[in-house]
């Protein structure tokens, strides 16, 4: 499917961060992603503690801010747990939901990850839904396997209408931070068994944007990005850096082209 859809690019900084470093950054990233042209979205999802930082420096920019997770519960007593909805109050548009650091060292099944999905739903969020196989499972040709399973536990719990309003990365666990990156023609396979699987929910849910993820650089962006099913980045480490950063934003707008 080669629908032209809008690009977007989101900066997951994981557990990184310091005030006085976030400034310049977030400065930066907002500055440079003014240049872009509308269809290229760009977002940057961060620790919670910066979160009325962030919406202080890019509120009224064209960069939206998110969180990296979100609880399966509304509210109560969940020590260390953040609602969705309390990060609605900071102006939240993103929310990751079932990144595989999140499943493999917390242990999150499918299904929490489905629960995260429908919390940041209703919640007004939209959320980046993160799927991937490890290297063991791919080399026994298990990607397909473990990546439907993976998506059909959160569609089960949606509408087609809420369906449609999801996001959903793909990032193979064995490109995460290695420095390895899916080939450009791998990574189109999977986002294509990814874009069935959400035709088979509905016209609607056709469309939803789908991201790679997996040490995206500048220098493998573009190629990425022009693939028919890729529709931008969720970016690791290079979202630390803004050349960088904006460099990959330049590249989903020029695949655009």
């Amino acid at each position: 499917m080669s629908t032209q859809r809008a690009k977007l690019v989101v900066g997951n900084w994981k557990m990184h961060g310091r005030i006085s470093e976030n400034a310049a950054l977030l400065t930066e990233v907002a500055a440079g992603a003014s240049a872009l042209q509308k269809d290229v979205r760009v977002g940057v999802c961060v620790p919670c503690p910066y979160l009325a930082q962030s919406q202080a420096l890019l509120g009224g920019s064209v960069v939206k801010w998110g969180v990296q997770d979100v609880s399966a519960h509304a509210g109560g007593a969940y020590t260390g747990e953040v609602a969705a909805e309390m990060a609605v109050d900071f102006g939240v548009t993103y929310a990751i939901v079932g990144h595989s650091e999140r499943r493999a060292y917390h242990r999150e099944s499918p299904e929490l990850v489905g629960a995260k999905t429908l919390r940041a739903l209703e919640a007004g969020l939209t959320p980046i839904v993160c799927v991937g196989e490890t290297l063991e499972e791919r080399e026994s040709g298990a990607t397909e396997q473990v990546i439907g399973t993976q998506l059909d536990a959160v569609l089960a719990l949606l509408s087609e209408e809420q369906a449609a309003g999801i996001v959903v990365a793909y990032e193979p666990v064995w490109a995460i931070g290695t420095g390895k990156t899916a080939q450009p023609e791998q990574a189109q396979a999977v986002h294509a068994f990814l874009r069935r699987k959400l035709q088979e929910k509905g016209a609607a849910v056709a469309n939803a944007l789908l991201l790679y993820g997996g040490s995206v650089k500048p220098d493998n962006a573009r190629e990425l990005f022009a693939q028919g099913d890729i529709d931008g980045g969720l970016i690791g480490g290079a979202s630390l850096k803004s050349k960088d950063f904006l460099a990959i934003c330049r590249a989903a707008q020029t695949a655009l082209q």
